[in-house]
């Protein structure tokens, strides 16, 4: 017998205290009352009477003590938690990591449960009805993260209201995180399990840490000679059980969209569908834009088979964009988490576009391309003083340098003297070229410079920090990019009107990517996140968090940290990030700056191949099956000490009543 509650000597320090004080008021004398009575012969042969039974009351009164010190034994014990040294000895720790990843999604199991998780859900209830009356379990929810559940636990209704909260996720499991978590919650436990229920696609159990080791695990089957016999290539404290049948699947493994530079009323999409399963499987792509179908294509995709599409030229849609497949009949697609993926297109908002120059025909012309930008011409003599300049997004300075720094965004053409942004040589270079070109950069991305012929211009030198977009001869930077106080700028260190640059398409191309560049509308907008990354969505204003509407409709805060919502993501659809008002620091007129729309797609060929594994290998061993625990009265004696105790309490009140023990 051990206590696994208070320890026996503090028991029988706590029987000894209260005993005392029960057989002490058990001693105390009786106070008799005094009571006149009219007749005193009838009361001496009541006292002759009372004399004669003097033994039989002592007696009753010491079954009363008894009868006290026994519920009082009974309550200390209770105290105590006794149980069987031999099945606290047994007792097992164990750790299920549950599979939640978007592949548990796949409805190729039993009818009566909705998916994988469901069947994996159903046996870990069927494992937690088996512990054992000292064995302790934890579940910890395996996806991008690893969440465990609740503490270890060997209350089994508690692990199975846990258990009924567990949903799945849209991302891939790191495996290899759950595990390191499972190995370090086994430490220095003499009886420890872990227990992997999934499909089996969890890939390798190596990360940057390098390969996860189970040799901090210790569990009974390592000395199970019989065991060993059976099962030697496996690892005894490791068991995987698998969920999940069929193998045939299709999905959407790339989606995003661009509008186009010099017309953002239209935009392009690129998306691929792949078959991951063995068979060919004939499907229906939807293509939908604010809701509306833009496009419907019947396909065929052989076995393994990546089969990009790319839709050029389209209109209609403003913002959303989604793409849906569907199976046509004869075809299987087990998976539909991937069946359906999101983009956003980029805002389109009017920049205020501030040109001063004393005239310049092809720089005029080119502004003209773009409907959402609102021009104001100025010349050098009414350029606007600084606080009237500043409500513009962009300012460009046409073989103007003001000596001032520009109070925005700044595109600076032919520069010179000490206002420029960067150092101007004012030795000419002669017909300088772009020899090389910094092709990365959003501001000449899709430009042709190339062969651009230039008569004249002017060595750049940046500062630290500085881009050299284009260099000439090697040595001379003709075109730089950088940023002075906050505000961005490009400077071109010729005189565009010297140079073919602007009979060519470059010359808009090169001009509206700085414009959007410097209003962040450039090629590198992200039409959706990945799900399972940590996300950091630039918000404005100066919070400290903002309010996320997730694609489920709930709502849920996220901080702020250096201007953007960091959030782990872990479901695929559309998002809406909303700010404060007050914490705005520059809105934007006629717009809803605080509510930040974006996109999330699961988009991983790796999740959407789901044919489960029959053998999960850690360390270079197979997981074995689990061991089991038997079913049966879970040995918790304090339990019955209580009911015990209820009893003795229910015989003490019946023998008062009817005067046996007083």
């Amino acid at each position: 017998m051990i206590f696994a509650g208070i320890p026996i000597a503090t028991l029988l320090g706590i029987f000894g205290a209260a005993g005392a004080a029960v057989l002490v008021l058990y001693i105390l004398k009786l106070r008799r009352r005094v009571v006149a009575v009219p007749f005193s012969p009838l009361w001496q042969r009541i006292l002759k009477d009372k004399e004669a039974t003097s033994l039989f009351s002592k007696l009753k009164r010491l079954l009363s003590l008894l009868l006290q010190l026994a519920l009082l034994a009974v309550l200390v014990l209770a105290l105590g938690d006794p149980r069987a040294a031999e099945s606290l000895l047994k007792g097992k720790s164990i750790v299920v990591l549950l599979d939640t990843s978007a592949s548990m999604q796949a409805t190729d199991v039993d009818p009566s449960v909705r998916d994988r998780l469901g069947a994996a859900k159903d046996q870990v209830k069927k494992m937690i009805r088996g512990l054992g009356g000292a064995d302790r379990m934890l579940i910890a929810q395996m996806s991008a993260t690893v969440t465990p559940l609740g503490p270890m636990s060997g209350d089994t209704s508690e692990l199975e209201r846990m258990l009924d909260h567990v949903t799945p996720t849209d991302t891939r499991a790191d495996f290899p995180r759950a595990l390191r978590f499972a190995v370090d919650s086994l430490q220095k436990v003499d009886n420890g399990e872990i227990i992997v229920v999934s499909d089996g696609e969890l890939g390798p159990a190596h990360d940057q840490s390098g390969e996860v080791k189970l040799g901090d695990v210790h569990c009974e089957r390592e000395s199970d000679s019989r065991f060993k016999a059976q099962n030697p290539n496996s690892h005894p404290c490791l068991s995987f059980v698998r969920v999940g049948a069929s193998n045939r699947n299709v999905a959407v493994t790339q989606f995003s969209v661009r509008r186009y530079p010099l017309d953002k009323s239209r935009y392009e999409v690129m998306l691929e569908v792949t078959n991951t399963g063995p068979e060919q499987e004939e499907i229906e792509l939807s293509l939908l834009g604010d809701g509306t179908l833009v496009d419907l294509t019947k396909l065929r995709l052989k076995p393994g088979e990546r089969l990009p599409r790319f839709y050029p030229n389209l209109s209609g849609a403003s913002r959303t964009l989604e793409a849906k497949i569907a199976p046509l009949e004869g075809s299987v697609d087990s998976l539909p988490a991937d069946n359906h993926a999101y983009a956003l297109l980029p805002e389109r908002r009017r920049a205020k576009v501030l040109v001063v120059t004393e005239g310049n025909t092809y720089l005029e012309a080119a502004l003209l391309l773009d409907e959402y930008l609102e021009v104001t011409d100025a010349t050098p003599k009414t350029y606007p003083v600084k606080r009237n300049a500043a409500k513009y997004d962009v300012i460009i300075f046409d073989r103007v340098t003001p000596t001032d720094p520009a109070p925005t965004h700044a595109l600076y053409i032919d520069p010179r003297g000490p206002g420029s942004p960067v150092k101007v040589d004012e030795k000419e270079l002669k017909q300088p070229g772009f020899d090389k070109i910094d092709r990365k950069h959003p501001v000449v991305r899709y430009t042709a410079l190339d062969d651009v012929n230039i008569a004249a211009g002017h060595k750049l030198t940046p500062e630290t920090g500085d881009k050299a977009l284009g260099v000439s001869d090697g040595t001379n930077p003709i075109l730089v990019a950088g940023t002075r106080k906050g505000n961005k700028f490009v400077a071109i260190g010729f005189d565009i009107r010297e140079s073919d640059l602007p009979l060519r398409m470059a010359w808009p191309l090169l001009l509206l990517n700085a414009i959007n560049w410097f209003t962040d509308e450039d090629s590198n907008y992200l039409s959706s996140f990945r799900t399972g990354d940590v996300w950091r969505v630039p918000v404005p204003g100066n919070g400290a968090s903002a309010t996320l509407k997730l694609p489920t409709g709930a709502t849920q805060l996220v901080p702020i940290h250096e201007g953007r919502a960091v959030f782990l993501g872990d479901r695929a659809g559309f998002y809406e990030l909303a700010v404060a008002a007050d914490t705005i620091t520059t809105p934007v007129p006629d717009e809803t700056p605080n509510v930040t729309s974006f996109a999330a797609n699961l988009l991983d060929v790796d999740e959407s191949t789901i044919a489960p594994l029959d053998v999960l290998t850690v360390d270079t061993r197979e997981a074995a099956q689990p061991a089991g625990s038997k079913a049966g009265v879970r040995r918790e004696w304090w339990i019955y000490l209580l009911i015990a105790a209820a009893l003795l309490t229910a015989l003490e009140w019946a023998t008062y009543h009817r005067r046996l023990t007083v």
